[in-house]
């Protein structure tokens, strides 16, 4: 408790440089990769991750030898030149899975494995051509393949929280182009709008984004930092705008949750903490959230289940009404199983909840409908049969090839689809099986 007050104190200079560039690089990727999601290009971010490296190294190897002829006094590490060198290869990198999956019968997943393979394996080679040569700075180079938050110091976070407000800037004031050309390109292009200018904008983006992110988890994890925010958050809204600020907020916590850890725990590297903490809140997203999550689709299913369940035992007991023309005799379990066959144990478990919503009521060993219960048994079997007459007129089935997929249709036609399909058979009173089709308030 005493660490989680002194770390929220941000007493120490270099924890408040570590938790604001965490959160900065947090945010500025989750924006950005929302868009990157919604056009479905999660495997883009990856392959950008892994394209920065030979990038990196060439702007090491470039900046150290103007360094050795006295042309410049930078160091080959600085963030800035290492950023350019990213920039430029991760740009390379895009163009030439866009050039391949246009200009071939290459797909864009094989050209994507294809370019982040290749640049990756010059980068790893250029790496370790570095790692054995004489320059001085070369030291911790190698933690871009992982990271390097906890080393931030304020300049650096100067540099990153710059590099994520103009992402974070840009993107809000393109946000309807960015919304309309992430559902719908092709619309997008016919209304007129540059496409394909928008396009490059968003890639320039993304590689923006990649390249900060890389400060924060390094190559290998990066894709986590872009792409885990948005997948989290879109289980939660249907909406863009909340989707983005639920991402922005994702990316944040991590950030600063990540920090804390490194803070708490000194050995903890702070990346790997990120992308736990993100594959958290993704995980609870997919169990639990309201509508989308998991759980709530099982809720769902098993309601639908219910449902489906209650109005075939209400339907059974309507046809034995029909048979002996009394809705309201009691009937047996046995009767009832005999019209509609079913497990005995959930046949009574549905009897009994029926009861209780007052549709059927018990007397004795037997079961007997309510008026509410007679009026919804009806009801399921008007719709079946009105679905009936309508695959035999309009579609052409044979009346005996009908029954089991009207059985499917008559749980799920609403009210309204029920007054369509009504003005469209012009009211019928009889079925394809000459049986009479109930009335709405006969």
């Amino acid at each position: 408790m005493n660490s989680l007050i002194e770390f929220l104190t941000f007493d120490d200079p270099g924890v408040r440089a570590v938790s604001l560039g965490a959160m900065l690089l947090g945010i500025g990727a989750a924006v950005v990769g929302c868009f990157t999601f919604l056009r479905k290009r999660a495997l883009v971010g990856d392959a950008v991750a892994h394209a920065v490296l030979p990038g990196v190294c060439l702007a090491f190897i470039l900046v150290d030898f103007m360094g050795s002829l006295g042309w410049t006094d930078i160091s080959p590490k600085h963030p800035l030149a290492l950023i350019v060198g990213a920039f430029v290869s991760s740009w390379i990198s895009l163009r030439l899975i866009d050039y391949i999956s246009f200009k071939s019968r290459i797909k864009e997943d094989t050209a994507i494995g294809l370019v982040l393979s290749v640049f990756f394996g010059i980068g790893i080679l250029l790496l370790t051509l570095i790692q054995h040569g004489s320059s001085a700075e070369k030291a911790g180079l190698n933690s871009i393949l992982f990271g390097r938050i906890a080393a931030l110091t304020a300049g650096d976070v100067l540099l990153f929280g710059a590099v994520a407000t103009v992402l974070v800037f840009i993107t809000l004031m393109l946000y309807k182009e960015f919304q309309l050309m992430s559902f719908d390109e092709e619309f997008a292009a016919v209304t007129g709008l540059p496409v394909r200018r928008l396009e490059l904008t968003l890639t320039t983006l993304t590689v923006l984004a990649v390249i900060v992110a890389i400060q924060a988890v390094g190559v290998v994890m990066t894709a986590a930092i872009l792409i885990t925010p948005p997948a989290a958050a879109r289980y939660w809204t249907e909406r863009l705008p909340v989707m983005i600020l639920l991402a922005a907020l994702f990316g944040a916590l991590a950030g600063l949750t990540g920090a804390y850890a490194s803070f708490a725990a000194p050995r903890a590297p702070t990346g790997p903490w990120i992308v736990i903490v993100l594959t958290g809140f993704a995980i609870l997203s997919v169990l639990f959230a309201p509508r989308r999550g998991a759980l709530a689709r099982q809720l769902r299913q098993r309601r639908n289940a219910g449902r489906i369940r209650h109005e075939n035992i209400l339907k059974a007991l309507f046809h034995l009404g029909e048979q002996d023309d009394d809705f309201y005799a009691a009937r047996s379990s046995d009767d009832i199983l005999a019209r509609r066959p079913m497990d005995g144990t959930v046949l009574r478990r549905g009897l009994e909840q029926l009861r209780r919503h007052g549709y059927v009521r018990r007397e004795g060993a037997a079961w007997a409908l309510t008026a509410e219960g007679r009026m919804r048994g009806a009801r399921i079997t008007r719709l079946h049969r009105l679905w009936e007459v309508y695959l035999t007129q309009y579609v052409g089935i044979a009346p005996d090839h009908v029954h089991d997929d009207a059985e499917t249709i008559e749980h799920i036609l609403t009210p309204e689809l029920e007054h369509e399909l009504e003005a469209l058979l012009d009211h019928p009173q009889i079925d394809p099986h000459a049986r009479v089709i109930p009335q709405k308030h006969g």
